[in-house]
């Protein structure tokens, strides 16, 4: 019973000083540089090949099929 109240109680402090070990994590901003991934157009990619008419095309058949009011006419 000794054995085992001191295996938990040892865990238990292990446990607690692995939480009091974590780091802040607060990101560092540096004036005027934009530090995010570049934006692109969402049609500028190797599937529609920068043409945007085909691009929208694609989108308004992708919401035409997630609408369960059309989809249920058919």
């Amino acid at each position: 019973m000794n054995r085992i109240l001191i295996v938990a109680l040892a865990g238990g402090c292990a446990m607690v000083l692995a939480g009091c070990g974590e780091q802040p994590t607060v990101t560092v901003y540096k004036q005027g540089q934009y530090q995010g991934k570049p934006d692109t157009q969402p049609w500028n990619n190797a599937q529609f090949k920068n043409d945007r008419a085909s691009w929208e095309n694609k989108i308004k058949a992708r919401t035409e099929s997630q609408n369960e009011y059309a989809r249920a006419s058919n």
